[in-house]
């Protein structure tokens, strides 16, 4: 983990501790000795992809640094039904207090992994990627966009502040497709921005038209059917042997695990799915004192 990521993340942890204890997690303090120590499991309770296992270890690191992990699992392993993770030592006050905080993010980000493992799985002969989309939770995108990527998935752009995706609305108000482009790629130039420049298109006309000016550095086929996918495709690899240059292509809008592989077997080079985290179900799991 990088040293600017620990940092964003120290400051997320705080705030999650916050919210959660505030003067005191008076439940425990009424009930277990300071000094009393023990030892805690996680303990999974569900097939899937674990994910959230370094950040485990930077919230037991920043609430209780006398605790200690002895792990026997990594990030992206596959998992199954009673395998146990890590077990920590420590304080059982600290134990206690760690849990939820740990368990929630543990939890959601090996729901997300797991998701993204079963759209990659589908398509892993095609040589198309799943990517995720800007659909995060508030304050937790670098922690789901991570996720995906242990799951097998790739990042989209991680904001609006590290590549250029004119989507229909920035079309419409720039006045087409040629304006758009040409608006953008000065903008960079003005700024002295490298950003990558992808742009949304809804049709034919407007991806001849977005090939035309040989700006964008992929397009995006927007609610198109598998059957105009393969049309868009041909469309655009014809253009590359005149170019002399390759066009990256997305696919997005509506697309599901059931439709996922009709869209990849077109031949596009990524599938955007915006449900890999706005909607993902968390990886069962628990985290249980052992008494021995």
């Amino acid at each position: 983990m990088k040293s600017m990521q620990r940092e964003e993340l120290r400051r997320l942890i705080a705030l999650w501790f916050e919210e959660d204890i505030r003067d005191g997690d008076h439940t425990s303090l009424s009930c277990i000795p300071a000094t009393q120590m023990g030892c805690q499991q996680l303990i999974i309770k569900e097939e899937g992809i674990l994910a959230g296992v370094e950040v485990a270890k930077e919230i037991i690191r920043y609430f209780d640094p006398e605790c200690r992990m002895e792990q026997y699992l990594e990030d992206g392993a596959a998992v199954k039904i009673g395998d146990v993770a890590f077990r920590v030592y420590g304080k059982e006050l600290s134990l206690l207090q760690i849990e939820r905080t740990m368990l929630n993010i543990m939890q959601r980000m090996s729901g997300i992994a797991t998701t993204t493992h079963r759209y990659q799985s589908l398509i892993e002969d095609t040589g198309c990627h799943v990517l995720d989309t800007r659909k995060t939770t508030p304050g937790l995108r670098y922690l789901e966009k991570e996720a995906v990527k242990i799951g097998g998935g790739m990042n989209h752009r991680i904001g609006l502040f590290d590549m250029i995706l004119l989507k229909d609305n920035h079309v419409d108000f720039a006045g087409g497709i040629t304006n758009a482009l040409t608006r953008a790629r000065n903008y960079c130039h003005e700024k002295g921005k490298d950003l990558r420049i992808e742009i949304e298109t809804r049709n034919e006309d407007e991806i001849r038209e977005a090939l035309a000016t040989n700006i964008p550095d992929r397009i995006m086929l927007d609610n198109f059917t598998p059957e105009r996918t393969k049309q868009a495709v041909a469309i655009i690899r014809d253009w590359e042997k005149s170019a002399g240059r390759h066009m990256e292509i997305e696919s997005s809008g509506g697309i599901t695990i059931d439709t996922l592989r009709a869209y990849a077997v077109c031949g596009v080079d990524f599938i955007s799915v915006g449900a890999l985290t706005h909607s993902v179900k968390g990886l069962d799991m628990s985290f249980k004192a052992v008494k021995e």
